[in-house]
């Protein structure tokens, strides 16, 4: 069975087949953990999923999918929102997904408060290894259909550079045959931390696991008060604040690597010396998967340029990508 025929090539971009066929997780993950922003527990169970079903989660029996349709601005994490029930945080776990080519899974979410319409994906250590780990362990299999047949895997081909921008923080694609990804952070009143720039080789699951999947989450401390400036471009928050909407209540020096101005890293070591700037690079996957159909790669096949981005610029590209493409 082919999937092609679900995608019509434009002008911007080209689906092409992958080579590979559709894959899923052979069995059932269940992780339990803190959660970043709310500061409650959480559970998530991956289950394998037929071909062509692509990735979504599942919060009471209510469905929502892994797209940027469903995507809302929300500082400091991606959101997920349909109906009335809001996944949050959901960018570590899914750039693991699409890194490691777990194609199609249901993403049961389960919380402590049946009253609350919702829930947030744990945070663990503020990276992605968790789920690379428990994905490794469970392994992988081609997914089939309701028929038994297998889908070939799909992939978006940038034909001609496309941007997405605001302000002085910007992510481009431009055309290539590997997936490149280059990103750039700037923190000039943060020392340790400054102007750092990483470029990937070809990316695959190898590289991923390796190089990017470790690097935390990492905040800025100062005069007393936790400032988040690095998970999207936004004016410092007194923690005050920012509890009060709903944000940090379960951070620690456990989730996240934490920079103060006057006195560098508070709790070193750092897995890489440019941990922040992979970071980001985890950050930019998990968001660009928002572009992932049917059980296609949601990664565009391009050398990815970002500087300065966050959450919401990311999302900007992947529908600056939606918007130029024509599916049938």
């Amino acid at each position: 069975m082919t999937l092609a025929a679900a995608f019509k090539s434009s002008k911007l971009i080209s689906w092409k087949s992958t080579g590979r066929l559709q894959q899923t997780v052979t069995g059932c993950i269940e992780r339990t953990g803190n959660t970043l922003h709310s500061g409650e527990v959480s559970t998530v169970k991956l289950w394998p999923e037929l071909a062509g079903k692509g990735r979504y989660f599942d919060f009471r029996s209510n469905l929502i999918p892994t797209s940027v349709d469903f995507a809302e601005e929300s500082p400091l994490c991606t959101t997920l929102h349909k109906d009335g029930f809001r996944i949050r945080t959901v960018e570590h776990l899914l750039s693991a997904l699409e890194a490691a080519g777990v194609d199609n899974c249901r993403i049961e979410m389960q919380n402590s408060d049946p009253k609350v319409c919702e829930v947030e994906v744990p945070i663990f250590d503020g990276s992605a290894s968790e789920w690379v780990k428990a994905i490794e362990q469970v392994g992988l299999k081609v997914a089939t259909d309701q028929c038994g047949n297998s889908c070939e895997k799909m992939a978006p081909y940038v034909n001609e550079p496309v941007h997405a921008w605001r302000k002085d923080s910007f992510v481009a694609a431009f055309p290539s045959q590997k997936v490149h990804i280059t990103y750039g952070i700037d923190f000039p009143q943060v020392h340790a931390i400054g102007c750092q720039w990483f470029s990937s080789a070809p990316l695959d699951n190898y590289f991923y696991s390796e190089q990017i999947a470790s690097s935390r989450t990492f905040c800025v401390y100062e005069q007393t008060w936790w400032f988040c400036l690095t998970l999207c471009n936004v004016q410092a928050l007194q923690v005050e604040q920012m509890r009060n909407s709903g944000l940090i209540k379960g951070g620690s020096l456990d989730n996240a690597i934490v920079c103060s101005a006057s006195k560098g890293w508070l709790n070193p070591p750092l897995r890489f010396p440019d941990e922040p700037c992979r970071h980001k690079v985890l950050d930019l996957i998990g968001d660009l998967s928002l572009f992932a159909q049917f059980g296609s790669q949601g990664l565009p096949v391009a050398h990815i340029v970002a500087y300065k981005g966050g959450h919401a610029l990311h999302a900007d590209m992947v529908r600056q990508l939606s918007n130029n493409q024509e599916k049938i």
